[in-house]
């Protein structure tokens, strides 16, 4: 009896040394691992922050990509701190990496289109061959700009509705910008009958260019014979204009030329109409 309880007072005393033992070494490795995750969050927050300022400064870079880049190095430090954390524990870090590098290859061929409209969001917002407020035009789609996000684009087209384009189908085809331009070039034609004096016609045409504040001056509006048929001549007229007021500015040019060449045998035409910006 007495060696059974000297036994028991042996192992107990044992295992409490044990326990102790490793009390003394998790400790100092949950302390350890406690520091770490407070001081990798704070400094993650840090660096993230500082990176944002840096890259805000950029001229050119919009303020979505700059959060963007702050959100993915912000996340890759923490991920980088909790791999450290489970390495004071005596985790395998190098299998956690291994398949955290296997999970992130199967997310990118499962959202592979996702990710394709992502980078293609990146490239718009670093490039920028549009802004908020621009009307542009695709092989496929036209309208103008209200938001430009990391996955798609969202566009106002010119009858009022609204238009959602993915960033893929933008960055993979050749875009006009009509409004990137300060200046637009505008093209007429004005078809004469036989009987009308084609140089009052030209002076009468030049005169009502040049009232016009918002025809530009450099260079200068031309007005010149285009074709000569036997019972009619086409007059070839070319302006620059504001592009902001340029649909404006082609309105009341016709306008007027309607109204000052009052002739049953005069009509005007634009060889370019289907290009006017929101018409």
């Amino acid at each position: 009896m007495e060696d059974q309880t000297a036994h028991i007072v042996v192992a107990t005393r044992t295992a409490l040394d044990q326990a102790s033992a490793l009390a003394v070494q998790y400790g100092f490795s949950l302390l350890g691992a406690i520091v770490l995750l407070i001081g990798g969050w704070i400094l993650a927050g840090i660096i993230s922050r500082s990176a944002y300022r840096v890259i805000s400064r950029i001229r050119g870079i919009d303020e979505t990509l700059a959060r963007f880049f702050q959100n993915l190095l912000h996340y890759s430090l923490l991920i980088l701190v909790f791999i450290t954390v489970l390495g004071q524990f005596g985790v395998q870090t190098a299998s956690i990496i291994a398949a955290l590098g296997a999970a992130g290859l199967a997310i990118g061929l499962a959202l592979q289109g996702t990710l394709q409209n992502i980078a293609a969001g990146i490239m718009l917002l670093v490039l920028r061959p549009f802004r908020v407020g621009e009307y542009i035009e695709t092989t496929n789609i036209k309208g103008y700009i209200k938001e430009i996000g990391l996955f798609a684009t969202e566009m106002r087209t010119g009858d009022g509705l609204y238009l959602m384009a993915p960033n893929s189908t933008l960055w993979n085809t050749p875009i006009t910008n009509h409004s990137r331009e300060p200046d637009r070039r505008q093209q007429l034609s004005l078809t004469l009958g036989e009987n009308i004096d084609i140089d009052l016609a030209r002076k009468t045409i030049l005169d009502i260019l040049k009232a016009d504040q918002r025809i530009k001056t450099m260079p200068a509006p031309k007005v010149f014979l285009d074709d000569l048929a036997v019972d009619q001549a086409v007059l070839n007229i070319e302006y620059w204009a504001i592009t902001s007021s340029w649909s404006d500015v082609r309105h009341d040019v016709v306008s007027k030329l309607k109204f000052r060449l009052a002739e049953p045998d005069i009509t005007v035409k634009s060889p370019n109409d289907a290009a006017g910006a929101g018409e």
